[in-house]
């Protein structure tokens, strides 16, 4: 019986078109969003937790509009974001912002959120074929879970309609399962596939971020190899030879290596981003690890005109307590299984979080450096006008909005809501108004909108102190 499983489960066939020649181009068109760079840059982070963390994530969207629009930028710092990174639930909201940018997030909640994205699910307890899909390996595939986000919200848009339309990076998460490492749907990853990253439908990558082991099959991606002229980058060769790599910059370089030349790598299996960073900034603490210019992933026209950086993570983790405290025995069978996955990503949660943020505190002492070091020439070239410049007026602010920042009545209501794609409409408005709550009373958000002068009406707000807890770094002059 147990023979006869693997046949059963659902079974995605690779979509990625081989690349012949060159490279995949940026995320987003590089020479554009250096034009229209202003003095703030802002990048955010959405976690994984199935619609809540969706919800959630939009939440804190709705919130940084309300908190900083004006009559002349409806928007407010929305307009301002140049990074968005998504694992799992949280992928979803990531993949739409991007995709939309700021004038989409008003009908998120209708088209989406509220919506029955299980529709096509196989997902009963009960049903026997169900559970033996699941345990041959999955029990849906691409045709469940990412129809419905192509029916509702992408409509067959690609990678290469999110570089024409959006200037915002956007990174989709999923997990490599046999190289254990974070999968980044990105122009690198996919040069050293062989593949074409600007044909591949943001529903699937979306899908793969979202595919949670047993209830979803894998994602598959080809590794095209020997198809392309691929050459490996070059922090890349220097890594594999580097003591002082970090570990995480030489797991990723060996993924890709094993992309490109690996002989036993024919197709590359992807799970919920969730299970190697369920908040999605392996990524940027890589691309600051591999940099070869002090100021990426900005271009050097944005390093020197921003003056405040803004991170927020949204994490919309729950922190459930489990009634085997009160007993001798237990936990077993499923709950055994999910308390150890919890455990596990809500540990590289928090790991994740604390390197990327000491990641940010080195990226900015390495700006003002940077910045300091140019001629007032190179100043005006960049900038536009060297007349008031200041090479250390950068202030970066990092701030995680969790379910911690919301009152307690609530957090218990949180926390009872199921980590599915189907919820109740009261619980997806649970979880928004959480997600506004929790961004505006985090102390490092209000610490930036002092710092930047701008007031909850969207008004300039000066010579006030950031409020209490307000982690606000300050360059160190040498």
């Amino acid at each position: 019986m147990l023979a006869t499983l693997p046949g059963c489960a659902a079974l995605n066939r690779p979509l990625n078109e081989v690349l012949p020649s060159g490279q995949n181009l940026p995320l987003v068109e590089t020479e554009r969003v250096a034009a229209e760079s202003g003095d703030v840059w802002v990048g955010l982070a959405f976690s994984g937790g199935g619609m809540r963390a969706s919800a959630f994530a939009h939440g804190m969207l709705e919130e940084i509009r309300a908190a900083t629009a004006t009559s002349a930028n409806p928007h407010g710092l929305l307009s301002d974001v140049r990074l968005v990174t998504g694992v799992s639930g949280g992928s979803v909201t990531a993949a739409y912002f991007g995709l939309h940018g700021p004038a989409g997030v008003s009908r998120y909640r209708d088209i989406y959120l509220v919506q029955n994205a299980e529709r096509y699910m196989a997902n009963s307890p009960i049903n026997p074929v169900t559970i033996a899909k699941g345990l041959s390996g999955g029990a849906n595939g691409r045709k469940t879970f990412g129809r419905f986000l192509d029916e509702t919200l992408f409509h067959g848009a690609t990678f290469g309609d999110l570089r024409k339309r959006s200037r915002i990076k956007t990174w989709i998460n999923a997990s490599d399962v046999a190289n254990q490492t974070t999968f980044l749907f990105s122009p690198e990853t996919f040069d050293a596939l062989c593949s074409d990253l600007s044909s591949f439908p943001i529903s699937d990558a979306v899908a793969a971020s979202a595919a949670f082991p047993l209830v979803f099959s894998p994602i598959v991606i080809e590794a095209h190899q020997k198809k392309c002229n691929y050459q490996e980058p070059a922090w890349l060769t220097s890594a594999r030879y580097n003591s002082e790599a970090s570990y995480a910059m030489r797991a990723h370089g060996a993924a890709l290596e094993s992309y490109a030349q690996a002989k036993e790598v024919k197709y590359v299996k992807l799970l919920d981003g969730g299970i190697t960073d369920n908040f999605g900034t392996t990524g940027l603490a890589v691309e600051r690890a591999r940099a070869q210019v002090p100021y990426a992933p900005l271009t050097a026209e944005e390093a020197v005109r921003m003056k405040r950086l803004l991170f927020l993570v949204a994490d919309a983790g729950v922190q459930r307590d489990n009634n085997w405290t009160e007993k001798l025995r237990g936990p077993g069978g499923v709950n055994l299984a999910m308390s150890i996955a919890s455990s596990a990503m809500s540990a590289a949660s928090r790991t994740g979080f604390d390197a990327m943020r000491l990641q940010l505190d080195k990226w900015q002492r390495d700006l003002v450096d940077y910045r300091c070091s140019l001629t007032r020439g190179e100043v005006a070239r960049l900038r536009g006008t060297a007349a008031g410049w200041d090479c250390e007026d950068l202030k970066f602010f990092v701030g995680l909005i969790s379910f911690k920042n919301v009152p307690t009545g609530m957090k218990r209501k949180l926390d009872d809501i199921p980590t599915r794609l189907k919820l109740k409409t009261e619980e997806v408005d649970l979880a928004i108004e959480a997600g506004r709550i929790a961004t505006r009373d985090n102390p490092d958000f209000n610490g930036f909108l002092v710092a930047s002068e701008i007031g909850s009406d969207g008004a300039p707000r000066s010579r006030r102190k950031p409020p209490p807890g307000a982690r606000l770094v300050v360059p160190v002059k040498n």
